[in-house]
């Protein structure tokens, strides 16, 4: 059996195989886009070792030819002092679950291979905080370490002052795990795997299939790819695009990008970005070469499609592809623009478009706002408003929620706060933009989310939060506006969008006219009778 597959446009096997992220490489390789080199370990390997402990026989040597292949087509070697490769180990489930499992970066960068990387490039700063990311990296996924922690251990990381921050961070890692991080990259890049693969199983990605009917038993992908660094100079960057709105279907591209950043700087939320289009002006070669990239890809999935990309020195490469997953207005207003396009049948927009999806394109919206007792506003980041006591942590909301709704407060969301997210009516996060972690699982859940309230303080310690000189305890209740942002102390009066949307009313006309018809029905009935009467695709 073949445990490793390459990142290549003959590579015939499936999402079921290769994982999602996986696939989705592939079929950017067949389209001629850019995307650096790699290779897949499949989901069978990763159930072998939760079925079995270990991984099964043949992969280690499997693994060690495919490392051999990518220095090859490289040109470099892992961990090398001189022009060293380093890897990303990245999990991939056949489902999309975004952030509920493990990545590391810059897999390689040893402290000799960080020495020959600022050589080569002549930037010093560049190659040690890159050797600092694989070193917090690691300790977390692989050693079980909480990012505060090390945080706190990589306090006061200036330019001067990294060499010593990350002799700190190794003290502190040896301290904790009781070892050190190896020094030899295959044992790092097995351990990365390892860890990889037995975060399918942590409580967070168990709670999040669990609420997307995801089976538990299909296991992830590991993808492990060369490094594109996205924190290497001025013409260096990352971001995350839509191909249309996620929130209004509008066909515009639409996203973020950090400039000098890598890409978990940008899906955490706890950076300050930048809206996609600013690409325009700093590096228009990159943006030009995504607007470019973007119907391709539209054709491809006839979808709406959302992708994560690295630019380095200028250069544009595609991290991360999948089909957009958009709800309410947003898929309603795709579905018929497609269908105008020629690029998907009537009956598939039906289709695509669930009955939940018409209660959230009606657009719930806070009442009057001028009269409102307003705490805070920030950035609505999915439509809808909800209505809930304030939790000050994911620990807090899931027991709060046992005495009715709540909205979960945070600086940002991370995968660790999931459980916190699954129960809560609402989230509201002082940081993160549109395309953050908390915008991304709101909108997949389908829950109203106000992100980017860049005056509010939570202070877990207090059990409160803070904004515009007002302090409000854990417990107060709130309304907040996934549309429009606000975040109101109290309960206002809720009203519902009721101008026409005429993409919902054509859509609406063409689930009528699916045989048997029924004048006395719902809009809701009209579409579920129309995806019971329609073959799928």
């Amino acid at each position: 059996m073949t445990w490793i597959h390459p990142i290549s446009a003959d590579v015939e096997e499936g999402a079921d195989v290769l994982g999602g992220k996986g696939h989705g490489l592939v079929v950017l390789r067949r389209l001629g886009l850019p995307v650096p080199p790699g290779f897949v370990i499949g989901t069978a390997a990763c159930r072998a070792f939760l079925r079995d402990g270990r991984f099964p026989d043949g992969l280690g040597t499997e693994l060690a030819t495919a490392v051999a292949d990518l220095e090859a087509a490289t040109r470099r070697r892992l961990g090398g002092p001189e022009r060293p490769l380093t890897v990303s180990v990245r999990s991939g489930g056949g489902v999309s679950m975004p952030g509920m499992m493990d990545t590391i970066l810059n897999l390689g960068l040893t402290a000799e291979a960080a020495a020959g990387l600022a050589a080569e490039t002549g930037d010093l700063r560049f190659a040690l905080d890159s050797r600092l990311r694989f070193l917090s990296g690691i300790a977390s996924a692989v050693y079980g370490l909480s990012p505060e922690s090390l945080e706190t251990a990589a306090a006061g990381a200036e330019t001067t002052r990294l060499a010593e921050t990350i002799r700190g961070v190794e003290a502190f890692i040896g301290e904790r795990a009781g070892e050190p991080v190896p020094d030899e990259p295959m044992r790092q890049l097995e351990l990365a795997v390892r860890a990889v693969a037995s975060s399918w199983e942590t409580p967070r990605a168990k709670t999040y299939r669990e609420l997307h009917g995801i089976p538990h038993e299909a296991g992830t992908a590991v993808t492990v790819q060369a490094m594109v660094f996205g924190n290497r100079g001025d013409h260096s960057g990352t971001g995350v695009a839509f191909s249309r709105d996620p929130d209004t279907g509008d066909s515009a591209p639409f996203g973020e990008v950090l400039f000098g950043h890598q890409g978990e700087d940008v899906v955490s939320g706890k950076s300050l970005t930048r809206p996609l289009p600013d690409l325009a002006e700093r590096e228009p070669e990159v943006w030009a070469d995504l607007l470019e990239a973007m119907p391709r890809i539209e054709e491809h999935y006839r979808d709406a499609c959302y992708m994560e990309f690295t630019f380095e020195a200028g250069r544009l490469w595609l991290l991360q592809v999948r089909a957009g997953g958009l709800v309410g207005r947003a898929a309603v207003r795709v579905a018929v623009d497609l269908a105008d396009e020629g690029l998907i049948s009537r009956r598939e927009a039906l289709l695509r478009v669930r009955p939940q999806d018409l209660h959230h394109a009606r657009r719930p919206r806070i009442a009057t706002p001028g009269t409102l007792d307003l705490f805070t506003r920030g950035q609505g980041a999915c439509p809808g408003v909800a209505v809930g006591r304030v939790a000050t942590s994911a620990d807090r909301a899931a027991q709060m929620a046992t005495g009715g709704p709540v909205v979960l407060v945070r600086p940002h969301t991370s995968p660790l706060d999931m459980h916190g997210l699954a129960v809560a009516a609402g989230v509201v996060t002082a940081r993160g933009g549109p395309t953050s972690h908390a915008a991304i699982v709101a909108r997949a859940m389908g829950k109203p989310a106000v992100v980017g309230a860049a005056d509010l303080t939570v202070d877990t310690a207090t059990a409160s939060v803070r904004a515009a000189g007002r302090t409000l305890p854990e417990g107060t209740l709130i309304t907040i506006d996934g549309t429009g942002g606000e975040v109101v102390i109290g309960t206002p009066h809720i009203t519902t969008t009721r101008q026409t949307d005429p993409r919902l009313h054509r859509l609406l006309e063409w689930a009528e006219e699916v045989p048997p018809t029924d004048p006395t029905r719902t809009h809701a009935e009209h579409l579920k009778a129309a995806h019971a009467a329609l073959p799928r695709p």
